[in-house]
């Protein structure tokens, strides 16, 4: 089963995941959200922020390299199936790539 995780979701963090499938997929949430060298005791964490101020084309094709290293090195119980692009519909924020990923979790 096809599970879809979008990045920046305003969601709360749950410290409990009543679920294997719930925790996998906020964990996901987190690595796609967070700009890699942001986080102190690991900042390898996250996406490397390489595609900032490409061309949109060049910029996606980067993201989607991004979000499959950083999802296969933290979160390898999810295998990812697709990955397509949202933009906020906020004007402020205009052009911003967000990544919507839809996963398969291994063994469940």
């Amino acid at each position: 089963m096809a599970h879809i995780v979008t990045a920046y979701e305003n969601k709360k963090i749950n410290l409990a995941p009543e679920t294997v499938v719930e925790e996998i997929l906020q964990n996901i949430a987190m690595i796609i959200s967070t700009p890699q060298f942001t986080v102190p005791l690991d900042r390898g964490f996250g996406l490397p922020q390489r595609f900032i101020d490409k061309p949109y084309p060049v910029a996606q094709a980067i993201l989607v390299s991004e979000v499959l290293d950083a999802i296969e090195q933290y979160e390898p119980r999810a295998e990812v199936e697709n990955i397509s692009f949202t933009q906020s519909e906020e004007e402020a924020q205009a052009g911003k790539l967000i990544p919507r990923v839809e996963v398969n979790i291994i063994g469940g």
